[in-house]
């Protein structure tokens, strides 16, 4: 694929492999620039991200990669953060990367996309916390603090669907991705997960193409294999929508190229 933005490494402590097997990957599956965006460190859930004192060193490694690789992929530097009020910190929002994902992936303390706490799905109200969630997306898209908005429809991820519209759901979240001019990524790990689709789902692609955001796209991976797995499936989901670009980014600057 032409372009793969959202990728992980072991630094989060919950993905294995060397970066390098990674590009690697990548080049293998045609991939054009290749972008690392590992969580971002903060004050909540250590477990499953890196430290602070980690953040040089994950600079340093993935612009050591860019130079060594420059002939054959463009690798980018990232970061994917949680928006978390109160839990960010200026060093990673204002760190010199060349894109920040905002995701979401806790319903207050909740870490409803974490195997461990599937059982809670159980006791809650399913229409309450999807627009629970998407009310933190619409949020996170205020902030104007991104560059990209990360499997934008995550509650979905164990198949817990609600009763009401996802239109209806998730249209405000839409509107102030519109309005702060922010990227929606089409992210393949759904396609690895119960849901078995895509992030975002078809209808919510469509709307967005009506809406006129822009796109692109990520494979999500923790694993050298998971990169470009079912790349063929998404772009041919994102032409069939009416999608002919997509975002690159370099130095938090946006430009469109070619699917």
């Amino acid at each position: 694929m032409i372009i793969d933005i959202h990728n992980h490494t072991t630094l989060c402590n919950h993905a294995e492999g060397e970066m390098s097997e990674y590009i690697q990957k990548a080049i293998q599956s045609g991939t054009k620039h290749f972008g690392f965006s590992e969580h971002a460190p903060m004050d909540f859930d250590p477990k499953y991200r890196m430290s602070f004192h980690q953040m040089q060193q994950y600079e340093s490694d993935v612009l050591d990669l860019k130079e060594e690789y420059k002939s054959q992929i463009n690798i980018l530097l990232g970061y994917e953060v949680d928006y978390l009020e109160g839990h960010m910190d200026e060093r990673v929002l204002n760190a010199n990367v060349d894109y920040l994902i905002g995701s979401v992936h806790f319903i207050d303390d909740w870490g409803f996309d974490n195997p461990e706490f599937i059982g809670r799905y159980e006791s809650e109200d399913i229409d309450a916390i999807w627009q629970k969630y998407f009310d933190a997306v619409e949020k996170m898209a205020q902030s104007r603090l991104f560059d990209i908005v990360g499997h934008v429809d995550l509650i979905k991820v164990f198949k817990f669907l609600p009763n009401r519209p996802i239109l209806e759901i998730c249209k405000n979240a839409l509107l102030a991705i519109k309005a702060s001019d922010m990227v929606l990524e089409i992210n393949m790990a759904g396609l690895r997960k119960p849901i078995h689709e895509p992030y975002p789902s078809l209808e919510i692609l469509q709307e967005a193409f009506r809406l006129k955001i822009p796109i692109t796209f990520g494979s999500d991976a923790h694993a050298p294999e998971q990169v470009s797995l079912y790349a063929k499936e998404v772009q041919k989901i994102a032409k069939e929508v009416g999608y002919t670009e997509c975002a690159l980014f370099q130095n938090r600057k946006r430009e469109m190229i070619e699917i």
